[in-house]
């Protein structure tokens, strides 16, 4: 009976399928366990082998601990708003809908195809109106809630419009915006009901504002941070530039503290928590102002250093803040607009990152010292930025290392005065950046005192003129929730008199309405202003303003579209009851599951989704909705499948005229192997290149090039090949193929220079990227060698969260794994298992394996449990084992990573139903207990043969039995040894 892939991967596919195998209870006896995928994106490219590898560890997590008699939610779903659908459809007109669900009908083929065992019945996705109307929901609760400082947790708005009303704003300690009006309670109740809600806009934590963001013209949207490579978008490479506009943010600030904090009680990598706690940034030291001489107006800055007050050189204003326009004097006024334009061109990110260039320009303004009165010149700099702080620095370059190099930029310039030291050490050479080792001087009543005396006293002396205070600060910024696009969740706001007002929850889901074109409107609004009829009617609001619909006025909606990371916010929430119509998800289940035991993602996703997940879940928890403060307890950060690149390279010449610059020959191309290419340019034989190429030239071009009328341009170079070009065992470039695929029609003449016959490409290990051609589609390593061949494949690479490149010739040692896995059971003429007792070597290879096995998976570290089942099978295949004692727990072993062998051989050993719920094998110390030694014998240190002996012989007993074994006298020839050396459980020596 032999293995056929096909067929037992469909069947039980199907049977999964039709079963309901993996569908979860939303209560059990059973301990529940969460295991959860970062959920896809469904782009048209499908899934490459690379996609799959996080899959595959939570797969083997998920079927485990159903093994282990859990109650298992492992769900999946579907990432479905997002910008590359949109940008299709403005290429194509086709809806973004519509490719949408093709891109998803393509994911859940693939996906079923490699035999995870999710729960599909409680898929979701971000797209479906039945699931953002509570996205929708969410965020109509941030809007009604504001966040107490003292009780460090939010409440509801309407709390706050009772402290209002009671005793007014002065005595009240929340998050706000930033220069807030104090007022009384009588105040307050004689304000308009419009003054009302502007005040109240100031402390909701989802609210409109005017506010720095990265514009990216191409695409017609405001993009974030980490949607942002080198200084373009990650979607198409287009420039981005910084503007302001008025947008909707959330206050992902308040919870900064609480954000840090927890990274201490959850189990990830060390490196993805730093990532956070960089992200956020806190900061501790001092709020000072600085008063702009002459005028009104006054520069706030944070500094960690306020013991160097009396350093301050100059100061320093990021371009974009708020003052630059006011302060700088006309003198300066067309440097600094031009150099304002220039840094608007550059993200945030590109600026932090570029700590080599130095610019900037003279405002023509000062600053008044709070201590000293003393003139400081006022610069701006793309180094400080807007987001960060306050957006302006206090610079002391005697003690900071950029400070200190911008001063010595503009030394001498207008607006550039001397350093000043505030330290008793030498800068001549370099800043002096350490906190400790010095004495403060030049620095009037904190002469004599270090850092930590120093930064005390300076506080106590900027709070007592009232002109700082003791501070903590971060760098975490408020989060830009709007979107200029079409593919997004619509806003629940509609505006009165420019203020927003929430749409009643009973109207939720506000649909996505229709549009014929995904481009910004003629006036430049969002793609929604196209919108001639919203798929929902609430009290006749229309997106169209100042008309009237049955005598009813009409208000605007809001046109922008929340961005991707909103529905991915809180997912896992919706998977626990997935179909629940009246709550984003029920009580029961929410206190059930409560959160992920084991989610598994990528690294790249630190800042962005998993920050808004932290962000979202504690602000649920604080009204009440849920009761864990973190969402997912234990993070893997699975590493990247690399392809294993192809290239093909060639002399790309070109021939010109010397005199006119004319091309006689233009770049055609020879292809060189491998070999040839590479000893030809390491050794830069110039002469063997010109050789090549002279084969190919018309002897008439020749003759000219020879006389020197014509030259002849020989750079060399490479390209990546379609791996379908090549031989992926032997490196071979098929040239007929490679000459009839559509993307090298072009070289359908060129000349190929072969070694011994063939054409070697090069190979190399890059990321897996359609771009560069090297993909693998797990499909046809499913079709191929079998699903469950490239779920062991792709754990036997390496450690989860490590790099490691794909080699699809190194399958087939899988794919003969299973095979001689499967001939432990089956020989030709069908089921061979016995009920015979096993041997005490069979048990000890079982167990040996039942260990490993379950510790490995225990420690996520699934590679080397493959490497044992090969070896236990090879140990099995030897004892000729078909003992059903072991056979049966070795097929349980094996199916979380190999499940539908596994089901096929529980199915064929006479079992009904699934092998996925039977009990995991349990290990037993006494199988792996030795009771026997192979003892080396030698004679005068040689050893001559083994003897395999119990282990609880004395030395006397073992002498006993060596001396008397015929292959020692044959050794001895009748002498009498003079010295029998025997340590039991380890040596026997017979010397002389």
């Amino acid at each position: 009976m032999k293995y056929f892939h096909e067929q037992i991967e469909a069947k039980w596919q199907e049977n999964w399928a039709k079963n309901l195998t993996f569908a979860a209870k939303n209560n059990s006896d059973k301990p529940k366990y969460y295991v959860l995928d970062m959920f896809p994106y469904p782009s048209g490219a499908g899934l490459h082998v690379g996609h799959p590898l996080g899959y595959i560890a939570s797969d083997i997590v998920a079927r485990y601990k159903r093994h282990k008699g859990f109650n298992v939610l492992h769900p999946q779903g579907y990432d479905s708003f997002g910008l590359p659908a949109e940008q299709y459809a403005i290429q194509t007109g086709q809806h973004p809908e519509k490719t949408t669900k093709e891109n998803i009908a393509r994911y859940r083929e693939q996906l079923d195809k490699i035999g995870f065992s999710f729960d599909w019945s409680r898929e979701v996705r971000t797209s479906n109106p039945e699931y953002y109307k509570w996205t929708q929901w969410i965020f109509i609760q941030l809007f009604e809630s504001y966040y107490c400082k003292q009780a460090d947790k939010a409440f509801p708005i309407s709390e706050l419009v009772k402290v209002f009303e009671a005793e007014g704003n002065a005595n009240v300690d929340l998050v706000c915006d930033d220069g807030v009006e104090l007022f009384t309670a009588a105040e307050w109740n004689s304000f308009s009901t419009e003054k009302q809600q502007e005040i109240l806009l100031q402390y909701r934590l989802t609210y409109l504002a005017e506010t720095e963001v990265n514009w990216c013209p191409a695409l017609g949207t405001v993009l974030a941070n980490d949607e942002i490579v080198n200084g373009v978008s990650e979607r198409g490479g287009h420039p981005v530039i910084r503007k302001k506009m008025t947008q909707w943010s959330m206050r992902i600030s308040a919870y900064a503290e609480r954000l840090l904090q927890g990274l201490d009680t959850i189990d990830w990598s060390e490196s993805i928590k730093e990532s956070q706690r960089n992200w956020i940034g806190k900061s501790v030291g001092a709020s000072v102002k600085f008063q702009v001489s002459g005028s009104k107006f006054q520069v706030e800055v944070f500094t960690t250093r306020p013991d160097t007050i009396f350093g301050v050189t100059f100061m320093t204003l990021a371009p974009e803040h708020e003052l630059v326009s006011q302060i700088t004097t006309p003198e300066q006024k067309a440097a600094v607009e031009a150099y304002v334009e220039a840094t608007a061109k550059r993200s945030e990110r590109e600026r932090m990152a570029d700590v080599k260039t130095i610019s900037g320009v003279f405002t023509g303004a000062y600053a008044e010292h709070p201590f000293t009165k003393e003139p400081i010149p006022i610069w701006i700099g793309d180094y400080v930025l807007a987001g960060y702080g306050t957006g302006a620095v206090m610079a002391v370059p005697c003690g900071d290392e950029r400070d200190y190099a911008f001063a010595n930029f503009f030394k001498g310039k207008e607006g550039m005065p001397e350093i000043k030291n505030i330290f008793n050490q030498d800068i001549s050479q370099a800043a002096y950046a350490e906190k400790g080792g010095f004495e403060l001087v030049n620095s009037d009543f904190l002469n004599g005192l270090d850092y930590k005396e120093g930064t005390k006293k300076a506080i106590e002396a900027l709070e007592q003129i009232g002109q700082g205070k003791g501070k903590t600060n971060y760098r975490l910024r408020d989060a830009v929730f709007s979107r200029q696009r079409y593919w997004g969740e619509p806003f629940p706001v509609y505006y009165v008199n420019g203020l927003p007002q929430m749409i009643e929850v009973k109207h939720l889901p506000i649909i996505l309405p229709e549009v014929e074109k995904y481009l910004p409107t003629e006036d430049g609004q969002p793609p929604l202003g196209n919108a001639t009829h919203w798929a929902w009617d609430v009290e006749k609001l229309s997106v169209v303003s100042c008309q009237l619909i049955d005598n009813v006025k009409v208000f605007p909606l809001e046109l922008n579209t929340m961005p991707g990371w909103a529905g991915s916010s809180w997912y896992w929430m919706r998977y626990m009851d997935a179909h629940n119509e009246n709550e984003f998800a029920g009580q029961e289940a929410l206190n059930y599951w409560e959160n992920v035991d084991l989610y598994i993602g990528g690294s790249e996703h630190a800042t962005g989704h998993l920050l808004y997940s932290r962000f979202w879940n504690k602000f649920l928890k604080d009204r009440g909705f849920i009761t864990p403060e973190e969402p997912f307890k234990k993070l893997i950060n699975q590493g990247m499948i690399l392809g294993m690149s192809a290239f093909v390279y060639y002399i790309f010449y070109s021939v010109i005229n010397q005199e006119t610059g004319d091309v006689i020959i233009d770049k055609k191309k020879i292809f060189i192997s491998k070999d040839l290419y590479w000893k030809t340019l390491q050794n830069n034989k110039t002469d063997e290149i010109n050789e090549i190429a002279r084969k190919y030239i018309p002897s008439d071009v020749l003759s000219n090039i020879d006389d020197g009328k014509l030259h002849l341009m020989l750079p060399i170079n490479s390209t990546h090949v379609d791996l379908s070009c090549i031989n992926d065992i032997t490196n071979e470039l098929d040239i007929e193929k490679f000459k009839a695929h559509p993307l090298y029609s072009d070289y359908k003449d060129a000349e190929f220079i072969l070694e011994d016959g063939k054409y070697i490409v090069g190979r190399e290990v890059e990321k897996m990227s359609k771009s560069k051609y090297n993909v693998v589609n797990p499909d046809d390593i499913c079709n191929q060698y079998g699903a469950d061949t490239l779920r062991l494949y792709e754990m036997f690479l390496g450690p989860l969260e490590q790099a490691k490149p794909w080699n699809t010739a190194g399958i087939t040692g899988v794919s003969g794994f299973l095979k001689k896995l499967w001939r432990l059971y089956f020989d030709d003429n069908g089921l061979i298992v016995t009920n015979d007792e096993p041997t005490a070597e069979m048990y000890k290879s079982l167990h040996k394996t039942i260990k490993k096995v379950t510790e490995d998976i225990e420690n996520f570290s699934f590679n080397t449990s493959v490497s044992q089942f090969m070896i236990c099978v090879n140990e099995l295949a030897q004892l000729k084992c078909n003992h059903r004692k072991i056979l049966e727990p070795l097929a349980i072993l094996v199916s979380p990573y190999a499940p539908h062998i596994a089901e096929e051989l529980w199915n064929q050993l006479g079992h009904e139903g699934s092998i996925s719920t039977v009990a995991f094998p349990i290990f037993e110390e006494k199988y792996l207990v030795e009771s026997e030694k192979e003892y080396p014998v030698s004679f005068n240190g040689k050893m001559r043969f083994t003897i395999k002996l119990p282990l609880d012989l004395t030395a006397a007993q073992i002498e006993e039995i060596v001396m008397a074994d015929e292959r020692t006298q044959a050794q001895l020839q009748g002498r009498t040894p003079n010295k029998v050396i025997i340590v039991p459980g380890k040596i026997i020596n017979l010397v002389g």
